[in-house]
């Protein structure tokens, strides 16, 4: 694995984790921020070209809540507007706009019947990504984090990465996404900025020598373990560890986020975006780099998935920018050895509405927002290759069988990664936490190998 066989021994976990021994050791979240069209990308319904133009009947409605942007208009429905193709021998349905993905149908496991209880983005990705849709829950890679520990000692154990757009994108991307809420402070993501400084405050300043800022670490640690004998703060502990850590990155980031050493042949596969700094492409290369270098849990953000409007343009734009980069990061961990024991999940907080937001027989038509049912994918870590699991109903309206809650996902997770979820918990506040939360979740045992 090249460089990364060079890297220090991580921090071991909690005792007792993992709970079993896991199929994946370390998560890529490709999370795509604003809700995916599945009707135009996974979920084929062909039946609905019958439908075109006529009202959704009531009884599949159903009096469910609609958002303040369609709730006065007619529900008039709008068919998919792309073709699919049965790929590969698992016959996924994939559509024409994601060819380079048709590719490695067989590689992926598509759950087609996630579904989720908020309709607006911020609670839905704050309960996609920490359990609960209020802020101030840790997330996903937070809470794998601190029961897992580290990989390596020279980088992070939770690293986030933000696709640079070519256009603004007006959904914000907030930071308690990828927050430690009650626990320790170092098990928040942190942040991979695309400038030549990737992470605020790592590079020392002009003129201070290397050997004055490790005697000025060694005396800071020397006081601040002084003060945690005293208060017993564990926040303490935290602050002498992120500054070793911090010390530790200014070597491991540099040599990181240099693609240079990568060959002509890698920036071809992922393709032609790969080369400019902060797109969804090079960050795909970057996720396989943190990969290699031993990193726990690595999250992509790429934003600009809410189409409102001119779906046809906007949708197939997002495709383009997310499809073969996907597609080549599946390949390369693939041909390297690493896809068995990386979990590789791509999805979005929700998915889209089968009626038409505006017009909707018009170009500029797009789509709502729709908690009920959308599409996600996995591969890699001990999830089953071409498979598809669950289905809706002939409007994508409804889940029609096998329903996986956001929390079923967590579940699922959790045990890819050796952990019960049930049983793996922080007192806060005089309760135990844990990031299923009280209600139901369960393992999905079917999309298991």
């Amino acid at each position: 694995m090249g460089s990364a066989g060079a890297v220090e021994s991580g921090v071991p976990g909690l005792p007792g984790l993992p709970h079993f021994a896991p199929k994946a050791k370390r998560v890529i979240f490709l999370t795509q921020s604003g809700g995916p069209s599945q009707l135009e990308l996974y979920d084929h319904k062909p039946g609905l070209m019958k439908w075109a133009g006529v009202e959704l009947p009531e009884s599949v409605r159903n009096g469910q809540r609609l958002t303040t942007m369609t709730a006065n208009q007619k529900q008039l429905i709008l068919p998919g507007i792309t073709k699919f193709s049965q790929c590969g021998q698992s016959g996924a349905t994939i559509s024409e706009w994601l060819p380079h993905l048709q590719g490695v149908a067989d590689d992926l496991c598509f759950i087609k019947s996630m579904t989720t209880d908020q309709i607006n983005h911020a609670p839905a990705m704050t309960l996609f990504l920490t359990g609960n849709q209020i802020a101030g829950k840790p997330s996903m890679g937070a809470w794998v984090s601190y029961g897992l520990g580290s990989l390596n000692r020279n980088l992070p154990d939770y690293l986030v990465l933000i696709s640079k757009m070519q256009r603004p994108s007006d959904q914000p991307l907030y930071d308690h996404y990828w927050g430690s809420g009650f626990l320790p402070s170092r098990y928040q993501g942190v942040k991979l900025r695309n400038s030549k400084e990737p992470v605020l405050y790592l590079s020392d300043p002009d003129g201070l020598p290397r050997h004055l800022r490790r005697g000025m670490l060694d005396g800071l640690a020397e006081l601040n373990q002084k003060r945690f004998e005293k208060t017993q703060d564990p926040e303490i502990l935290t602050r002498i560890r992120q500054y070793e850590m911090a010390y530790r990155m200014q070597s491991s980031v540099p040599e990181l986020t240099d693609l240079g050493e990568e060959p002509e042949h890698v920036f071809e596969m992922y393709g032609p975006d790969s080369r400019r700094a902060g797109s969804y492409a090079a960050n795909c290369i970057l996720a396989r780099r943190l990969v290699e270098r031993g990193v726990r849990f690595i999250q992509l953000f790429h934003p600009d998935w809410d189409h409102h409007s001119r779906l046809p343009s906007w949708c197939t734009a997002r495709c383009r920018d997310t499809d073969q980069p996907s597609a080549a990061l599946i390949k390369d961990l693939k041909q390297r050895g690493l896809l068995d024991e990386t979990l590789v999940i791509w999805g979005g907080e929700f998915g889209r509405g089968v009626a038409g937001q505006g017009k909707w027989d018009s170009p500029e038509a797009g789509r709502d927002h729709h908690p009920r049912c959308f599409t996600m994918w996995m591969a890699g870590g001990g999830v089953k290759p071409g498979l598809t699991y669950g289905s809706t109903d002939e409007f994508s309206y409804n889940v029609a069988e096998k329903p996986v809650h956001v929390r079923d996902l967590h579940a699922t997770v959790m045990h890819l990664l050796g952990i019960e979820h049930e049983r793996f918990t922080f007192r806060a506040q005089g309760l135990d936490f844990r990031l299923t939360g009280v209600e139901q979740a369960n393992v999905v045992k079917d999309v298991l190998v």
